[in-house]
């Protein structure tokens, strides 16, 4: 969930920065090769377990900070999360604010918007409709940025699996949530635009400045919501403590965690490793928040992430 905050991998469309943070990926260190031996098979086998801690982190932030809802809402998890995004991005990136240009700002202030709108209405859908199908929805907006550029037979396989799968998920039942669903697929419109605007970001301004610009000015425009909610309310430490393990879990080890994962292994396994994050939040969900789907909701999930696997392990480059 993923999170978000630095551009996406250029290279790989589906790929797209999480809400918790994505980084570009940079140019591998020079490695001297030791006769005998392939140096790359132990840091690839490091960036692996980089890449399952990080799916893992990404997941449970979000069911811990779902145990806030009851006191701060998703509302005011959302915010402490963005706060502590934009400590880390900023604290990393620090970025030079006075130099930017209008050229430079608008699809950073763009960007803040979305940044803002994405994570709260996947919270929000969270709290709703369960981890694993908000998840699976929000994963939609990248997959739909990765299939609209194609022309390949086996991309329009992928588009009628995805959109078969999203049929079984919000399938009309009575006790089917149409306002969850309907916040799930927000996300989902908020992450497809949060990559268009990553890229264009990540061209103008050098380095994650921007996306570190953008996560200090979604903190801003959050920053009322705290006080609101503090002056109303005072939370519980405990929610408090929630909120803050969200936004750890979910955008600073993630962020971090891909820094180095994407030095060691390559663009399309990230990518096609990314394609199992709903099945990791539906687990995650399951197991730490006791959220059981019924059989058509995990095919439904299968479905969508089957699209993306198939997409990316036929993709070249």
């Amino acid at each position: 969930m993923r999170a978000a905050s630095v551009p996406a991998v250029p290279a790989v469309p589906a790929v797209p920065a999480l809400p918790s943070g994505r980084s570009a990926e940079p140019v591998p260190p020079t490695v001297v090769p030791d006769p005998g031996r392939d140096p790359r098979g132990p840091r690839r086998l490091a960036g692996v377990a980089m890449m399952v801690g990080s799916g893992l982190s990404n997941q449970t932030g979000a069911a811990i900070g779902s145990l806030a809802f009851p006191v701060i809402g998703p509302v005011g998890v959302v915010a402490v999360r963005q706060y502590v995004a934009a400590v880390v991005l900023c604290a990393v990136s620090r970025p030079r604010l006075r130099s930017f240009t209008w050229r430079q700002w608008w699809p950073v202030l763009s960007l803040a918007v979305v940044f803002g709108t994405m994570n709260l209405s996947l919270y929000s859908a969270i709290d709703r409709i369960r981890l694993g199908l908000a998840v699976t929805l929000e994963f939609l907006g990248p997959l739909t940025i990765a299939l609209a550029a194609a022309r390949r037979r086996v991309d329009a396989f992928c588009a009628v699996t995805a959109a078969a799968g999203v049929v079984v998920l919000i399938r009309p039942q009575p006790s089917a949530d149409y306002v969850g669903m309907g916040l799930g697929l927000l996300a989902a419109a908020c992450w497809a635009s949060y990559i268009l605007l990553n890229r264009t970001v990540g061209r103008r301004i050098p380095g994650a400045q921007g996306s570190a610009a953008a996560a200090g000015l979604s903190a801003l425009m959050f920053l009322p919501v705290g006080v609101v909610l503090v002056l109303r309310q005072p939370p519980t430490a405990e929610a408090v403590g929630c909120a803050v393990a969200a936004g750890v879990l979910s955008s600073a080890v993630p962020y971090l965690a891909d820094l180095f994962t994407l030095r060691t292994v390559p663009a399309q396994a990230f990518g096609l490793f990314m394609s199992v994050n709903p099945v990791l939040a539906a687990v995650v969900g399951l197991l730490g928040l006791g959220q059981n789907l019924e059989w058509a909701e995990w095919a439904g999930i299968g479905a969508i992430v089957l699209a993306n696997s198939a997409s990316m392990l036929v993709r070249r480059g």
